[in-house]
């Protein structure tokens, strides 16, 4: 084993669902910057061609793609113009903050269609490929809420629950063809997606607190366990949640006793 090279992705062609932005341009600059081919793909074009300018801008290969996974034919359209994948990163998520009796249906319906079943189809075209080439890495981000959950966060955990057991049949099912299929779960992270909390003082404080490191992540910090994933260097992993959470999910409680 050459360790130098152990996390060389030169001549591996990388896709990066919600590239566009936070964890997901993060992800592909990473990935670009170890050598990957990356494909930037969003439903934001203009924020996946952005992240491909950053990735040339560095001396990477990129390019960049529309695509909304919550629709088959646009992922399946998507697949037919790029080169075999061998590496899969999937990030999309949203979240409707309300407590669960107080949820409307179409809002339960979105959440569950981009974060389930949006990643369940992305999957099932990117995974089938890998599955014939007998090659292949997944990561998708799951989140500490498929863990531990907190009052309005219901749904949102759910889905974050149901990718973890999504992604470990298919780590099951793909393993005599040599695809690993892993997930990432991070703590609280400044992103789009979490704008809400930072915006409240008391809140953004209150979760920086709860963590081991007392500070939020920056989107930066998820990318190495993303490289690790998507290399040699975890050869033997799949069907793992790899929690970058500063050790959220290893404290017990809000209150830290005299010792």
């Amino acid at each position: 084993m050459n360790y130098q090279n152990i996390f060389n992705l030169h001549g591996r062609m990388a896709l990066v669902a919600g590239a566009g932005s936070g964890i997901g341009r993060e992800s592909a600059m990473a990935l670009a910057a170890f050598g990957a081919h990356v494909i930037c793909a969003d439903v934001n074009e203009a924020g996946a061609r952005q992240t491909e300018e950053l990735i040339h801008a560095s001396g990477g290969l990129a390019e960049s793609l529309e695509m909304d996974i919550r629709d088959a034919k646009k992922i399946d359209a998507a697949l037919a113009g790029i080169a075999p994948i061998d590496i899969l990163v999937s990030t999309p998520s949203i979240n409707v903050r309300k407590p669960v009796l107080d949820l409307e249906e179409d809002e339960f319906d979105r959440i569950v269609d981009l974060n389930l079943k949006g990643t369940w189809l992305l999957l099932k075209y990117v995974a089938r490929g890998m599955a014939q080439r007998k090659r292949g890495s997944i990561i998708v981000f799951s989140s500490i809420r498929g863990d531990v959950v907190e009052p309005g966060q219901g749904v949102y955990a759910a889905t974050k629950s149901g990718v973890r057991q999504l992604c470990r049949a298919l780590a099951a099912e793909l393993g005599e063809q040599r695809v690993r299929v892993n997930l990432i779960a991070p703590g609280v992270v400044e992103t789009p997606l979490t704008l809400q909390i930072k915006n409240h003082p008391d809140w953004y404080a209150a979760y920086a607190d709860k963590s081991a490191l007392k500070r939020w992540a920056q989107p930066s910090e998820m990318a190495g366990a993303v490289v690790y994933l998507a290399s040699d260097a975890s050869s033997y992993v799949t069907g793992s949640v790899l929690h970058v959470d500063g050790g959220w999910t290893a404290i017990d409680g809000r209150f830290t006793p005299p010792v």
